[in-house]
């Protein structure tokens, strides 16, 4: 269908500060809506209370509010608009990350919106309010025919402790309307459960907490999805998990493609997340929907959706190079995928799901070393501070290439003489044989050895204080 051309002027919602779960992601994918729109000739009026990001240079955005987003401030920016003679009529709030949506949900429920007579693109407030209220997206997500964990929304401690009673320890709190995981934890004990629900319902806008049965252990999968309003649904790019459930996806090492589901599980993974895009009633964008699946017994529940660009739609656009941001901006103002040419192939269009023949593998960059007072366990609420990604012809090329794009002077696993598992392994293996023990000061690997060059460099023999490193890459054979 053509575009619609009543869209004239829209505001895009960013990410605001730069916190734990919220960051460069989110600036990646806001420049990719502004690009989009100015394309279309449409006006973009951009709020985002962080000035050092990439969409709020000037050239981005006709009109850039440097403010706090909040539904004061965004009454105040339509009001000026509207008064400049240039009225906002559309608000996009699916790139800004949580905040985007909870500023517009706000908004929304504050009349705000009908006042100005400005409407939600891209997720509208219903599709918002089914995918983050706990309850109602357990209850959506059963009646679509998707197993999903036993569990009870409490909103207050009381409703909490006798949810407990018929869960029984040990539980996983999730609040509602929060990013990253914050507020929520894994509670093994009555004390710890007492008080990472009070912290919980504190972190909730709407004082909502999901207490589910704890599923540590489990596989964690998600898939990147994309829906138009003509039906068109596509999984852009499977994601798994490294870690297994416990640890939040953001502090996990992920893998893109999935490598250990089966060609029958993945198809019925994807079965059910279209069932939960169309239950749900996402029909302009992308959303990220998570699984687990029981490593003895195979059986796979639904855990949450996020109804917006995420974290994961970052790494999903760098890995199979399908522009998600740009995509979903453009549904929201009335295209299809079936009119959206695959700017990889060139060919085909957008309804096509893309497919890789390499693996990519991201990493969690943490920075503990600076916070000595943090618990460093991980946990259901992310810590990482950033994180690097990598493509390899395989997992084990793409994860040592990871290693060494992570800044922490190491080459990788088994490949560097400061390994802490190598240099354990050779010690032990010294001490069996009779040998002396070898030392475990760290040793220093010169700047200039840091990459072995030539074609023999992958051959070279390690000396007595450990293995040298060595490029990861094969030699050219040209």
């Amino acid at each position: 269908m053509p575009r619609d051309e009543s869209i004239r002027r829209v505001l895009i919602l960013g990410s605001g500060p730069i916190v734990i779960g919220q960051a460069c992601e989110f600036d990646y994918s806001g420049t990719q809506a502004c690009r989009a729109l100015k394309r279309e000739g449409i006006g973009v009026v951009l709020l985002n209370s962080n000035p050092a990001t990439i969409m709020t240079d000037p050239q981005f955005a006709d009109r850039t509010y440097v403010e706090p987003i909040t539904p004061e401030i965004l009454d105040r920016i339509l009001r000026r608009e509207a008064a400049r003679g240039t009225p906002v009529d559309s608000i996009l709030p699916t790139l800004g990350g949580q905040t985007g949506l909870n500023c517009a949900m706000a908004a929304a429920e504050a009349g705000i919106l009908e006042i100005h007579n400005v409407r939600l693109i891209g997720a509208n407030r219903e599709t918002i309010r089914r995918a983050e209220d706990r309850e109602l997206f357990k209850r959506i997500v059963r009646d679509a025919g998707v197993e999903v964990p036993r569990s009870q929304t409490v909103h207050s401690l009381a409703e909490a402790r006798e949810a407990l009673k018929r869960i029984g320890l040990p539980v996983v709190l999730r609040p509602a309307f929060t990013l990253g995981g914050t507020g929520g934890g894994r509670a093994c004990t009555s004390e710890q459960f007492e008080r990472l629900v009070a912290d919980a319902l504190r972190q909730s806008p709407i004082s909502q907490v999901l207490i589910e049965e704890d599923l540590t252990g489990w596989k964690e999968f998600e898939l990147e999805m994309m829906r138009d309003r003509n039906d068109n649904v596509v999984v852009v790019c499977s994601i798994e998990n490294l870690d297994p459930m416990g640890v939040h996806t953001g502090d996990s090492i992920t893998v893109a493609p999935a490598l250990t589901l089966t060609d029958r599980e993945y198809q019925q993974m994807r079965d059910a997340a279209i069932r939960i895009m169309r239950a749900i009633g996402v029909e302009t964008g992308g959303a990220n929907i998570q699984f687990a699946v029981c490593p003895k017994t195979g059986r796979m529940v639904a855990i949450e959706m996020n109804p917006r660009v995420s974290r994961s739609s970052a790494l999903a656009s760098k890995a199979t190079g399908f522009p998600i941001a740009k995509i979903a901006t453009l549904l929201a103002i009335g295209y299809t995928l079936d009119e959206l040419p695959n700017e990889i192939t060139g060919r085909t269009v957008a309804c096509f799901e893309p497919t890789i023949d390499y693996v990519v593998v991201k990493m969690p960059r943490f920075a503990f070393e600076k916070f000595p007072e943090t618990d460093e366990t991980l946990t259901t609420s992310m810590k990482s501070v950033g994180e690097a990604m990598a493509i390899g012809r395989n997992f084990a090329e793409a994860l040592q290439k990871c290693i060494r794009s992570m800044e922490i002077k190491r080459f990788g696993y088994g490949l560097d003489a400061n390994d802490v598992w190598l240099r354990s392994l050779r010690s032990a293996a010294a001490l069996e044989d009779g040998r002396p023990r070898l030392s475990r000061k760290p040793v220093v690997v010169p700047q200039s050895q840091s990459r072995a060059t030539g074609p023999q460099a992958p051959h070279s023999q390690p000396d007595a204080t450990g293995p040298q490193p060595s490029h990861a890459d094969p030699p050219d054979t040209e």
